[in-house]
Protein backbone atom coordinates (compact mmCIF):
# COMPACT_ATOMS: atom_id res chain seq x y z
CA UNK A 1 0.00 0.00 0.00
CA UNK A 2 1.47 3.28 -1.08
CA UNK A 3 0.54 6.92 -1.61
CA UNK A 4 2.36 8.69 -4.44
CA UNK A 5 0.79 12.11 -4.65
CA UNK A 6 -1.38 14.46 -2.59
CA UNK A 7 -2.51 17.67 -4.29
CA UNK A 8 -4.82 20.58 -3.50
CA UNK A 9 -6.54 22.45 -6.34
CA UNK A 10 -9.00 25.27 -6.84
CA UNK A 11 -11.67 24.29 -9.37
CA UNK A 12 -12.37 27.27 -11.58
CA UNK A 13 -15.26 27.69 -14.03
CA UNK A 14 -13.36 26.04 -16.88
CA UNK A 15 -10.00 25.05 -15.47
CA UNK A 16 -8.49 23.93 -12.18
CA UNK A 17 -5.16 25.15 -10.91
CA UNK A 18 -2.72 23.68 -8.44
CA UNK A 19 -2.43 25.33 -5.03
CA UNK A 20 -0.11 22.90 -3.24
CA UNK A 21 1.21 19.37 -3.73
CA UNK A 22 3.41 16.70 -2.17
CA UNK A 23 4.92 13.62 -3.79
CA UNK A 24 6.58 10.39 -2.72
CA UNK A 25 8.23 9.07 -5.87
CA UNK A 26 10.99 7.07 -4.19
CA UNK A 27 9.75 3.85 -5.81
CA UNK A 28 10.44 5.27 -9.29
CA UNK A 29 13.81 5.54 -10.98
CA UNK A 30 15.59 8.87 -10.40
CA UNK A 31 15.40 9.67 -14.13
CA UNK A 32 11.65 8.98 -14.29
CA UNK A 33 10.61 11.04 -11.27
CA UNK A 34 10.14 14.43 -12.97
CA UNK A 35 8.04 12.90 -15.78
CA UNK A 36 5.98 10.87 -13.32
CA UNK A 37 5.39 13.96 -11.17
CA UNK A 38 4.25 16.00 -14.20
CA UNK A 39 1.91 13.22 -15.28
CA UNK A 40 0.42 12.90 -11.79
CA UNK A 41 -0.15 16.66 -11.60
CA UNK A 42 -1.77 16.66 -15.06
CA UNK A 43 -3.99 13.68 -14.24
CA UNK A 44 -5.04 15.18 -10.89
CA UNK A 45 -5.97 18.51 -12.51
CA UNK A 46 -7.95 16.74 -15.24
CA UNK A 47 -9.89 14.67 -12.71
CA UNK A 48 -10.75 17.79 -10.68
CA UNK A 49 -11.93 19.62 -13.83
CA UNK A 50 -14.22 16.73 -14.78
CA UNK A 51 -15.67 16.20 -11.31
CA UNK A 52 -18.77 18.01 -10.11
CA UNK A 53 -18.72 20.25 -7.06
CA UNK A 54 -19.66 18.45 -3.86
CA UNK A 55 -18.56 15.06 -5.18
CA UNK A 56 -16.14 12.30 -4.32
CA UNK A 57 -14.88 9.79 -6.84
CA UNK A 58 -12.24 7.15 -7.42
CA UNK A 59 -10.74 6.77 -10.89
CA UNK A 60 -8.61 3.80 -11.91
CA UNK A 61 -5.64 4.50 -14.17
CA UNK A 62 -3.57 1.38 -14.91
CA UNK A 63 -2.47 0.04 -11.48
CA UNK A 64 -3.18 3.35 -9.70
CA UNK A 65 -6.30 4.73 -8.07
CA UNK A 66 -6.92 8.48 -8.06
CA UNK A 67 -9.27 9.56 -5.28
CA UNK A 68 -10.77 13.03 -5.69
CA UNK A 69 -12.88 15.19 -3.41
CA UNK A 70 -14.32 18.44 -4.78
CA UNK A 71 -16.03 20.54 -2.14
CA UNK A 72 -18.95 22.89 -2.81
CA UNK A 73 -16.65 25.89 -2.32
CA UNK A 74 -14.46 24.66 -5.26
CA UNK A 75 -11.57 23.61 -3.04
CA UNK A 76 -10.43 20.17 -4.20
CA UNK A 77 -7.91 17.51 -3.33
CA UNK A 78 -6.60 14.44 -5.11
CA UNK A 79 -4.57 11.55 -3.76
CA UNK A 80 -2.94 9.03 -6.08
CA UNK A 81 -2.35 5.62 -4.52
CA UNK A 82 -1.81 2.04 -5.55
CA UNK A 83 -4.89 -0.14 -5.96
CA UNK A 84 -4.41 -1.82 -2.54
CA UNK A 85 -4.72 1.40 -0.54
CA UNK A 86 -8.06 1.52 1.40
CA UNK A 87 -10.54 3.91 -0.20
CA UNK A 88 -12.08 4.99 3.10
CA UNK A 89 -8.70 6.02 4.49
CA UNK A 90 -7.89 7.97 1.31
CA UNK A 91 -11.12 9.98 1.57
CA UNK A 92 -10.51 10.57 5.28
CA UNK A 93 -7.12 12.02 4.37
CA UNK A 94 -8.63 14.26 1.65
CA UNK A 95 -11.32 15.59 3.96
CA UNK A 96 -8.82 16.27 6.75
CA UNK A 97 -6.37 18.05 4.42
CA UNK A 98 -9.05 20.25 2.84
CA UNK A 99 -10.51 21.19 6.23
CA UNK A 100 -7.09 22.12 7.60
CA UNK A 101 -6.12 23.98 4.41
CA UNK A 102 -9.34 26.03 4.42
CA UNK A 103 -8.67 27.07 8.03
CA UNK A 104 -5.07 28.12 7.36
CA UNK A 105 -5.35 29.69 3.89
CA UNK A 106 -7.86 32.47 3.25
CA UNK A 107 -10.44 31.66 0.55
CA UNK A 108 -9.62 34.94 -1.23
CA UNK A 109 -6.22 33.45 -2.12
CA UNK A 110 -7.60 30.23 -3.65
CA UNK A 111 -8.52 31.46 -7.17
CA UNK A 112 -5.20 33.25 -7.73
CA UNK A 113 -2.84 31.14 -5.59
CA UNK A 114 -0.03 28.87 -6.75
CA UNK A 115 2.40 26.53 -4.96
CA UNK A 116 4.91 29.35 -4.42
CA UNK A 117 2.46 31.88 -2.92
CA UNK A 118 0.34 29.54 -0.77
CA UNK A 119 1.72 29.12 2.74
CA UNK A 120 0.68 25.61 3.77
CA UNK A 121 3.45 23.28 4.89
CA UNK A 122 1.58 20.25 6.29
CA UNK A 123 1.01 18.39 3.00
CA UNK A 124 4.34 16.50 3.09
CA UNK A 125 3.68 15.52 6.72
CA UNK A 126 0.20 14.16 5.86
CA UNK A 127 1.56 12.21 2.89
CA UNK A 128 4.23 10.62 5.09
CA UNK A 129 1.84 9.90 7.99
CA UNK A 130 -0.78 8.23 5.79
CA UNK A 131 1.71 5.94 4.01
CA UNK A 132 0.74 3.33 6.58
CA UNK A 133 -3.07 3.47 6.73
CA UNK A 134 -3.19 1.31 9.87
CA UNK A 135 -1.17 3.84 11.84
CA UNK A 136 -2.91 6.91 10.44
CA UNK A 137 -6.49 5.73 10.64
CA UNK A 138 -7.97 4.62 13.97
CA UNK A 139 -10.53 2.27 12.39
CA UNK A 140 -7.87 0.49 10.34
CA UNK A 141 -5.67 0.19 13.40
CA UNK A 142 -8.47 -1.36 15.48
CA UNK A 143 -9.37 -3.75 12.64
CA UNK A 144 -5.73 -4.85 12.33
CA UNK A 145 -5.55 -5.46 16.10
CA UNK A 146 -8.79 -7.47 16.00
CA UNK A 147 -7.50 -9.58 13.11
CA UNK A 148 -4.26 -10.19 14.99
CA UNK A 149 -6.12 -11.18 18.17
CA UNK A 150 -8.38 -13.51 16.18
CA UNK A 151 -5.36 -15.22 14.63
CA UNK A 152 -3.68 -15.63 18.03
CA UNK A 153 -6.87 -17.04 19.58
CA UNK A 154 -7.38 -19.43 16.67
CA UNK A 155 -3.75 -20.62 16.90
CA UNK A 156 -4.07 -21.10 20.66
CA UNK A 157 -7.18 -23.29 20.31
CA UNK A 158 -5.54 -25.29 17.50
CA UNK A 159 -2.41 -25.90 19.54
CA UNK A 160 -4.53 -27.03 22.48
CA UNK A 161 -6.44 -29.50 20.32
CA UNK A 162 -3.30 -30.67 18.50
CA UNK A 163 -2.02 -32.23 21.70
CA UNK A 164 -4.54 -34.98 21.16
CA UNK A 165 -6.86 -34.04 23.96
CA UNK A 166 -10.34 -32.81 23.40
CA UNK A 167 -11.88 -30.22 25.62
CA UNK A 168 -14.68 -32.69 26.41
CA UNK A 169 -12.16 -35.23 27.70
CA UNK A 170 -10.48 -32.59 29.86
CA UNK A 171 -13.81 -31.62 31.43
CA UNK A 172 -14.57 -35.26 32.22
CA UNK A 173 -11.17 -35.79 33.83
CA UNK A 174 -11.24 -32.62 35.88
CA UNK A 175 -11.50 -33.17 39.61
CA UNK A 176 -12.01 -29.46 40.27
CA UNK A 177 -15.30 -29.19 38.43
CA UNK A 178 -18.40 -30.17 40.30
CA UNK A 179 -21.11 -32.34 38.78
CA UNK A 180 -23.31 -29.31 38.25
CA UNK A 181 -20.55 -27.52 36.27
CA UNK A 182 -20.01 -30.61 34.13
CA UNK A 183 -23.74 -30.88 33.43
CA UNK A 184 -23.82 -27.17 32.49
CA UNK A 185 -20.90 -27.65 30.11
CA UNK A 186 -22.58 -30.63 28.40
CA UNK A 187 -25.87 -28.75 28.02
CA UNK A 188 -24.12 -25.68 26.62
CA UNK A 189 -22.13 -27.88 24.25
CA UNK A 190 -25.34 -29.49 22.94
CA UNK A 191 -27.01 -26.09 22.50
CA UNK A 192 -24.03 -24.67 20.60
CA UNK A 193 -23.50 -27.74 18.43
CA UNK A 194 -26.02 -26.44 15.88
CA UNK A 195 -23.88 -23.35 15.37
CA UNK A 196 -20.48 -24.98 14.88
CA UNK A 197 -18.53 -24.09 11.76
CA UNK A 198 -16.62 -26.93 10.20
Amino acid sequence: MKLYSLSIFHKGATKSHLLKSAYDLSSFSFFQRSSVQEFMTFTSALIVERSAQGSRASVKEQEYLCHVYVRNDSLSAVVIADSEYPQRVAFTLLEKVLEEFSRQVDSIDWPSGNPDTINYKALDMHLAKYQNPREADAMSKVQAELDETKIILHNTMESLLERGEKLDDLVQKSEHLGNQSKAFYKTARKQNSCCEVM
